[in-house]
C-alpha cells in the first residue's frame, strides 16, 4: 500500500468518485482488465464501497471439519484491519460466506465493506447496518459446513481480477474496479482530474452546448 497519502484520506477520495472513471484511467495506463465480472453486484442499487483490499480463499468442502473451519473463519475476520474490503475468492456457487455474525465483527474493525464471488445471507441485519456487500448471489445456506476457508492475506482471483493485499477497490451499481496498490495514488488523483472535466462538460452539454466541441476542447467524453 502506498505511504503518501494517509489510508482514511485515500479510502474517502476513492468513495467520493465512481468505478467508471477508476476504470477509464486504468485503461488508460494499460490496465483494460480490472474490472471485476459483470455478475459481482451490490445488495442494494444505492451501495457503494472503496478500501483497502482484503483477500481471502476457500473452496467448496462438505467434509471439512467445522469446528477448525468456523475457527480459521474467526481468525480472518479478527484479523481484518480497518479500512478493509475484505475480498473472497470463494470458488463456491450453494453457501454463503458472509453474514449477520461475519459483519458485526467487521463492524467493529472498521471495515469498509466486503466483495465476493460468492453467496450472502442475513440480508436484513446487513441492510439495517448499511454494511457494504458486492456479491454473486443470495442464499441462506451456511458455508461453515459447506465451504471451506483456505489462506487470507494473500493474493486472490476474484471474478476473473487478480486482488492483492493493499490493491483498493471501488464499487458501485456499475460494479467493482480493483486498482493495484502501486498505482493507488497516480489512478486517484487521474480519476479525480478526469470527474472534474466531466463535471465541466456536463455542464456544457446541460446548457446546449455542442456535444462535439465540448470533446474537442476536452479531449473525453
Amino acid at each position: 500500500m502506498v505511504d503518501d497519502i494517509p489510508t482514511a484520506e485515500l479510502c474517502e477520495r476513492y468513495a467520493a468518485l465512481y468505478p467508471g472513471a477508476v476504470t477509464d484511467v486504468l485503461d488508460d495506463m494499460g490496465y483494460p482488465d480490472q474490472t471485476l465480472a459483470a455478475g459481482i453486484g451490490p445488495i442494494t442499487d444505492d451501495m457503494t464501497v472503496a478500501g483497502i483490499a482484503y483477500p481471502c480463499r476457500g473452496r467448496p468442502n462438505r467434509s471439512v471439519d467445522e469446528d477448525q473451519n468456523v475457527r480459521k473463519i474467526l481468525q480472518m475476520l479478527r484479523d481484518a484491519p480497518e479500512h478493509a474490503v475484505v475480498t473472497y475468492e470463494t470458488n463456491a456457487t450453494a453457501s454463503a460466506q458472509i453474514g449477520e455474525l461475519s459483519v458485526e465483527c467487521l463492524l467493529a474493525n472498521g471495515c469498509r465493506g466486503a466483495v465476493l464471488d460468492g453467496g450472502v445471507r442475513d440480508l436484513s441485519y446487513i441492510l439495517e447496518n448499511d454494511f457494504p456487500v458486492f456479491t454473486r448471489f443470495r442464499t441462506p445456506a451456511d458455508a461453515v459446513p459447506r465451504w471451506e476457508l483456505l489462506e487470507w492475506d494473500t493474493t486472490v482471483v476474484v471474478g476473473g481480477v487478480e486482488v492483492a493485499p493493499g490493491d483498493v477497490v471501488v464499487g458501485d451499481l456499475d460494479g467493482v474496479v480493483a486498482v493495484p496498490g502501486d498505482l493507488a495514488t497516480d489512478v486517484l488523483e487521474e480519476a479525480e482530474a478526469l470527474a472534474s472535466t466531466e463535471n465541466q462538460i456536463r455542464t456544457v452539454v446541460r446548457e446546449g452546448g455542442d456535444p462535439v466541441a465540448a470533446y474537442d476542447e476536452y479531449g473525453v467524453f
